[in-house]
């Protein structure tokens, strides 16, 4: 089985990716958070810094482009071929409304003559091979027999479903039966995404298609790191899982400081990572409230090293 790591948007750049992978590991593909193609033949200096491959660790990493526009896409597929990557990654997954009301991500699954003239022009034009994660639709699932038609249609690397429709957000259940739909009709490789939180959820979609080799996970990896290792038989006790978490948290902190200097952008970072990691650790919700309370940083480290001794000791204090 092979393993991704699914882009979080400001949450999986480059310091964070390099600090998960030498902590933790059992990813096989990193995706960057999506790259917004626009007109401007400059990226930002924030997503330059997350593709350039000397800021990278990680051995196989993927950069995500969001973009309803054929030309800009290609000119960041260009941007990345000169940068030494192979593959990129087309985003139709997004459902964040402001993403959406410009047609892009998820929105543009709503207008399918569109989005086949689109994929006609980057495959037949790119240099590169271009990945695809996408939902089923904007408003009902059996939008996805049009979509998968479509796709069919071009030589797609790899096919990533996240098997909800825009409207879902991130509620309801993932739509396992047009999932299997995508099995039998889609002619390209296919990686589910979607609720991966826990060994027993990975169980689950593996029992229901064993066909599928390759499995897409965000949110259950943010909250519970060691998942990968546990997913390929790593156990952990669970004296050396919270002591992991410890140096893992830790480490990242030290990374941010050192990318972008310690304060409060790094503060803010470390509360929105414990509002996943929190989720793993024992009095998980005390501490995701006396994280949320700490107004600076050294407040949060303080924190730290009062919850974790390793760290206490390993900082001389």
């Amino acid at each position: 089985m092979q393993l991704y790591f699914a882009p979080l948007e400001s949450i999986t750049g480059y310091v964070f990716r390099n600090v998960y992978e030498k902590y933790y590991g059992g990813i096989e593909r990193y995706f960057t958070p999506f790259i917004t193609a626009t007109d401007s033949r400059r990226l930002r200096n924030k997503e330059m810094r997350d593709v350039l491959p000397e800021n990278n660790s990680v051995e196989h990493l993927i950069p995500q482009i969001m973009s309803c526009r054929a030309e800009e896409f290609l000119r960041v597929a260009g941007q990345m071929e000169a940068l030494g990557y192979d593959t990129v990654n087309l985003n139709l997954g997004c459902p964040a409304r402001t993403v959406v009301s410009k047609g892009k991500g998820s929105g543009f699954l709503a207008k399918p003559v569109a989005l086949d003239r689109f994929l006609e022009e980057i495959y037949r034009e790119c240099p590169l091979k271009i990945s695809i994660k996408t939902r089923l639709g904007v408003d009902d699932p059996e939008e996805f027999y049009e979509i998968m038609d479509i796709y069919n249609k071009y030589p797609v690397e790899e096919l990533i479903i996240h098997p909800r429709v825009q409207k879902d957000y991130y509620g309801n259940h993932p739509n396992l039966e047009m999932f299997g739909e995508a099995v039998k009709r889609c002619n390209m490789p296919l990686c589910y995404n979607g609720d991966i939180c826990s060994v027993e959820d990975y169980e689950k979609i593996h029992a229901h298609f064993p066909e599928v080799s390759r499995i897409m996970i965000g949110r259950g990896l943010m909250a519970r790191p060691e998942l990968a290792l546990r997913i390929k038989g790593i156990e952990l006790t669970e004296q050396e899982r919270i002591k992991r978490i410890g140096e893992y948290a830790n480490a990242v902190c030290e990374a941010y400081c050192a990318a972008y200097g310690p304060g409060q952008p790094v503060l803010f970072k470390m509360k929105e990572l414990w509002g996943f990691l929190a989720d793993s650790m024992p009095d998980g919700r005390k501490l995701r409230k006396k994280v949320h309370k700490v107004q600076k940083l050294d407040g949060y480290q303080r924190l730290m090293r009062e919850i974790f001794p390793e760290i206490r000791e390993r900082q001389g204090d």
